[in-house]
């Protein structure tokens, strides 16, 4: 069987070219689970204090080793989970992750959270993925 991630945007929903509105694995494979992450090195050196742009590319960043460490690529992810603080410009969460957003095949599913506060009163942004990558 092949194994696939199927992405939707029925007509009856927004599209944005910036996300997909649905996305369906099928057939044999690994489904990734990502974590939470935070703009901080492996050193505890937290990125981009009080710079949400710099925080995200950084996450997307982290994000990315992540998927190579599974040996999987960006275009296996197919859904972020975005936590962003009260207060905080979306709009400029979003610029951090266009440089990210463009290497991929297809616009991931996303969800949007505004939250009080993150684990660090540093952290302006967290970020979850979820990838599917496919047997050979």
């Amino acid at each position: 069987m092949n194994s696939t991630v199927e992405f939707l945007n029925p007509d009856e929903l927004l599209k944005n070219p910036a996300f997909s509105q649905i996305a369906i694995t099928k057939g044999n494979g690994s489904t990734i689970y990502i974590g939470g992450q935070n703009a901080i090195t492996k050193d505890l050196e937290i990125i981009g204090k009080g710079d949400i742009t710099l925080q995200t590319e950084y996450i997307l960043k982290n994000i990315e080793i992540a998927l190579n460490s599974c040996d999987a690529t960006v275009d296996d992810l197919f859904k972020l989970t975005i936590y962003i603080v009260q207060g905080q410009d979306v709009r400029k969460g979003f610029e951090g992750a266009q440089g990210f957003l463009k290497k991929l095949s297809n616009p991931p599913v996303i969800t949007g959270i505004v939250v009080a506060g993150l684990a660090n009163p540093d952290y302006l942004v967290e970020i979850e993925a979820v990838a599917f990558k496919r047997e050979k």
